[in-house]
């Protein structure tokens, strides 16, 4: 199951904080085809089937096929000079 770093797990919870639905808010990791990577996005509540990750206060919502591709990583997040949030997968050790 994917897991989040203490850093991931903050940056998370303060900006799924800031929305106005943020009792069911979540960071929601998808499959991006086109790019061929993952999309990451805020929602007010999950989609029907997401897998539900919970973690020091952060909820991560994953679709069914970036659950299956996430399985086995850890989400990092840092914030750059300039504001803005950069997420980045490792496998798990």
């Amino acid at each position: 199951m994917l897991t989040l770093t203490q850093n991931a797990s903050a940056i998370v919870k303060e900006l799924i904080d800031r929305l106005p639905e943020a009792d069911n808010a979540g960071l929601r990791l998808s499959t991006d085809d086109a790019a061929g990577g993952v999309a990451v996005t805020a929602v007010g509540a999950p989609e029907p089937g997401d897998q539900v990750v919970e973690q020091a206060g952060a909820t991560v919502y994953l679709e069914d096929a970036a659950s299956l591709a996430l399985s086995d990583q850890v989400l990092d997040a840092a914030v750059d000079a300039q504001g803005s949030v950069q997420f980045s997968l490792a496998p798990q050790a």
